[in-house]
């Protein structure tokens, strides 16, 4: 309203404001060298990230996982083995995998020893029956909490949209939903708790669930 202007020359059209600017109109300075260095810092810092993470997973994998492999979980892996009876190692397979999900822990070693044990058909059977009850019992947990859990949800909205996205639509589409968000990274003990508050039924659920984890049961077995 009077402040800034534009004014026209015959030789073309300038920029004449009144005000200081340092957007970089007609050769203004600051702006643009601004803007430039802004940028090129924005990606040093994620190169240095990227970079960062990179160096940790090395390190994890090369140095700090194959120490606790070899020191802790391949142990106990062996004097269960060498322990145990083969309905013994079943029942513990199959009690591990029903009790961890509700305690938040891996359940990755107990698939190990259903592979190394019992072998592909029986293994996978076996680990497919342990976790149809270890997720249903946080299933029906969260039903306890449920409105706990919701106003949870509701202070991260960003962060569980995607959750609450499981919930919509009809049960093919809470299956498919539920599907997916096993296979992706998100981590499943969470969800295990948070699917009740997202309105997702038992059914879809359980099936999503079971159908999500079979890459994860492949690829443990095999291992």
């Amino acid at each position: 309203m009077g402040v800034d202007y534009v004014k026209l020359e015959e030789g073309g059209a300038c920029c004449a404001a009144e005000t200081p600017s340092t957007s970089g109109c007609c050769g203004g300075g600051g702006g643009g060298g601004g803007g430039w260095w802004w940028f090129l810092w924005w990606w040093a810092k994620l190169v240095l990230v990227v970079l960062f993470v990179g160096v940790l997973g090395v390190v994890f994998f090369k140095w700090v996982g194959p120490f606790f492999m070899d020191k802790e979980i391949i142990p106990i892996i062996i004097w269960e083995r060498q322990t145990f009876s083969t309905v013994i190692l079943g029942l513990i397979v199959v009690g591990s995998l029903t009790i961890f999900p509700s305690f938040l822990l891996p359940s990755t070693p107990s698939m190990w020893i259903a592979g190394m044990t019992f072998g592909y058909g029986y293994g996978f059977l076996l680990i497919i029956g342990g976790m149809a009850i270890g997720v249903s019992i946080p299933y029906f947990i969260g039903s306890l909490f449920y409105h706990r859990i919701h106003v949870w949800l509701e202070r991260y909205p960003k962060r569980a949209s995607i959750v609450k996205l499981a919930g919509e639509g009809s049960c093919f589409n809470q299956f498919r939903a539920v599907a997916l968000i096993r296979i992706s990274p998100f981590p499943y003990v969470i969800y295990n708790y948070c699917a009740v508050a997202t309105d997702v039924k038992y059914l879809p659920y359980l099936l999503g669930t079971l159908v999500g984890i079979v890459p994860e049961v492949f690829v443990a077995l095999y291992t």
